[in-house]
């Protein structure tokens, strides 16, 4: 089992920053990927960015260039955002994936105001 915690959502305006972080805890030996989900309201959860065990990273064509996934001993992931768009304005949701399971946080609210 793993458990994870995000922190680190709030109210941003247009061109703010934010930095989200992720706690892992449990067996997290056993995870082999991690990553930031977001669903807005009405919309189905995307993925933002993932990174693996070997630190190979991949991002969302809309986030691209603004936002950097980064992790430190599968304890603890972050999503580095800048340039915060009113269109980012979703709940945020930290996964892990150890084996064929699927980890996921409560998530954090991020909001973007124009």
């Amino acid at each position: 089992q793993v458990q994870l915690v995000e922190s680190g959502g709030g109210l941003v305006q247009a061109g703010g920053s934010l930095r989200l972080s992720c706690a892992a805890s449990g067996s997290i030996f056993s995870i082999g990927a991690g990553g930031w989900y977001r669903q807005a309201p009405g919309k189905q959860r995307d993925l933002v960015a993932v990174m693996t065990s070997g630190a190979s990273t991949k991002y969302a064509d809309s986030v691209k260039g603004r936002f950097t996934i980064s992790g430190d001993n599968a304890k603890n992931l972050y999503l580095q955002m800048n340039s915060l768009q009113p269109e980012d304005t979703a709940v945020y949701y930290c996964n892990a994936k150890a084996g064929i399971m699927d980890y996921w946080g409560k998530g954090t609210l991020v909001t973007v105001s124009s």
